[in-house]
């Protein structure tokens, strides 16, 4: 039995335009014409076209679709294994953008209980970057420290706020005395101002145990959105995220226990 090009499009829910494009590429020629010259589709056409736009759906080429079509057996099972990987990374990569999604509105606070103004008038210009933050909750989700972290900072009053950060500003002042100075990454004042970040982290946050602080202080050289939140773009200074990274490293190095119960 023969259809119409027309008929044809109605059945598999394309259009005619796009029959004619694919017999125009070879990939789908009618077997027959009318006697005004008109297309013509039998049975093995319609098998032809149905297979055409399986391997659409899947999200091949036009020019993938028809290698597979000219050798079925050496082509299809080595394409599809290939697409089945690239489908369940895009998968994974849509469940991770779904995650984000769903933990963004939590996110929106950033732990941070104050209003634009207060957040204005406490922090000057330490910003929190919402895609960082929502990162940082992704990344560390099955994290206890994470879920403390958060709980605690959310508990914060605005007066907790200041002091926390008067004690920020206080440190970075001395931080960049001694990386200005330039004294060693690993020498006893930036090991001892290492130590100090380490306990404000315990202090305020969460426990924060060396391996703990060496992860963090990765997150400096690694994202520069983390080191923001530690030192404002405005009193960086090349090489210094490196430099308080080292020195962390430098001080878990000499520590070999956590910090005690009474250091909170």
């Amino acid at each position: 039995m023969s259809y119409s090009v027309g008929q044809v499009a109605a059945f598999a829910g394309v259009t005619v335009k796009t029959l004619h494009h694919y017999d125009r590429a070879g990939l789908l020629s009618p077997s027959g014409r009318s006697h005004a010259g008109y297309r013509l589709y039998g049975d093995v056409d319609l098998a032809r076209l149905q297979q055409i736009l399986f391997y659409r759906e899947l999200g091949f080429s036009l020019d993938e679709i028809a290698a597979i079509l000219k050798d079925p057996q050496a082509n299809a099972l080595e394409q599809l294994r290939a697409r089945q990987r690239e489908l369940s990374e895009e998968i994974a990569r849509l469940q991770r953008l779904a995650d984000v999604a769903e933990r963004a509105i939590e996110v929106q606070r950033t732990g941070v209980s104050l209003t634009p103004q207060e957040r204005f008038d406490v922090f000057g210009e330490i910003t929190f970057d919402l895609s960082y933050a929502t990162e940082a909750r992704l990344k560390w989700a099955e994290s206890a420290g994470q879920r403390e972290a958060m709980a605690r900072a959310d508990a914060h009053t605005k007066e907790d706020w200041r002091q926390l950060m008067a004690e920020a500003a206080a440190w970075r002042g001395d931080l960049l005395a001694v990386f200005d100075a330039g004294e060693p990454s690993d020498g006893e004042r930036a090991m001892d101002l290492a130590e100090e970040h380490r306990r404000y982290v315990t202090r305020w946050f969460t426990t924060c145990p060396p391996d703990m602080h060496r992860r963090i202080a990765d997150d400096f050289v690694a994202d520069p959105r983390a080191f923001a939140l530690v030192v404002p773009p405005s009193q960086q200074r090349p090489g210094l995220a490196p430099y308080l990274c080292k020195a962390v490293h430098a001080n878990a190095s000499r520590r070999t226990h956590p910090d005690p119960v009474e250091d909170r």
